[in-house]
């Protein structure tokens, strides 16, 4: 008997879509598994469309999603101790939790059951890198042997974070750290890369066209700071780099749409990497009818 079942994928692939015809099949809820999503107000630049969550008319229960106020620096000690809060609860009602986002971080720490004290700061770490190119960063981050986040790692700060959290766990004693695994079964929504491209750059201009700049300002007037958005990457980064001036709405455009294609990269490289580290994942092709895949993980499921 599995624990959940998990559905991975790189952006655009269309997991969220899945995971509610699943959970809508299987009368369940879903657990997100997106670093951003967690944010409130910070809905276009993250695909946050709530409304995805609805089937059939009904709106499938949703956990760890507008949790948090932008500008806060959500961090996965925090997710661990959420997740862990909606899947017992979602346990004991006797549901079957489904599992779904794209942050392979999140994901493999919950899969793996690690034991994650909270990290806390390190001044001195943190003096000692300040004054480092991202690029340096990701170096120093490669010779650490434990399990970081190299997804979501588009600016120095989160670096340095990773970094921290690195040192920090490579002088916890292994005896302090006991994992107690979860049985999943691992869904992954696999695009072909040329559709996956195509669908980021159309997705970049809808969202662009349905106001992320002005989500993005409002966010800047209500007093969070640039530093803090431009923390969150992606999106949040370039959108606030344009509104402060230091990019042209061509540039903004430009760079952000190779930034999102890296990013879709990068969360194939977690996801392969996933493999080598002992996970088996059933892949689906993403062009399958929805209800076809929905028939074919309940199959594996029944197996």
């Amino acid at each position: 008997m599995v624990d959940l079942i998990t559905i991975l994928g790189p952006t655009a692939s269309g997991k969220t879509s899945l995971a509610v015809a699943l959970a809508a099949a299987l009368d369940t809820e879903i657990i997100s598994a997106d670093s951003r999503q967690i944010y409130r107000r910070m809905d276009i630049g993250t695909g946050k469309d709530l409304e995805e969550y609805r089937y059939a008319g009904k709106l499938i229960p949703y956990h760890l999603i507008d949790i948090c106020e932008p500008g806060y620096k959500y961090n996965l000690y925090e997710y661990q101790r959420d997740f862990n809060v909606a899947f017992l609860n979602m346990k004991e009602r006797g549901k079957l939790p489904v599992l779904c986002g794209g942050t392979g971080l999140y994901l493999e720490t919950v899969l793996k059951g690690y034991s994650m004290p909270q990290v806390p700061e390190n001044s001195e770490l943190r003096e000692e890198l300040k004054n480092k190119t991202l690029s340096e960063l990701e170096s120093i981050l490669r010779t650490y042997k434990t399990l970081h986040n190299t997804t979501d790692i588009d600016s120095c700060k989160r670096a340095i974070r990773a970094i921290e959290i690195a040192e920090f766990y490579r002088g916890q004693e292994p005896e302090d750290r006991e994992n107690k695994p979860l049985n999943s079964l691992i869904v992954g929504v696999n695009i072909e890369r040329d559709t996956r491209r195509k669908k980021i750059s159309d997705r970049l201009r809808i969202r662009l066209d349905c106001g992320m700049v002005d989500e993005v300002r409002a966010l800047l007037e209500e007093g969070i700071s640039a530093n803090d958005l431009i923390y969150y990457g992606l999106e949040y980064k370039f959108l606030t780099e344009y509104i402060i001036g230091k990019l042209t709405y061509d540039e903004m455009v430009q760079k952000l749409e190779i930034a999102i294609h890296q990013f879709a990269k990068r969360q194939m490289t977690w996801f392969r990497g996933m493999e080598r580290r002992g996970f088996s994942i059933f892949w689906l092709d993403s062009f399958l009818p929805l209800d076809e895949k929905v028939s074919k993980i309940r199959e594996k499921l029944g197996k």
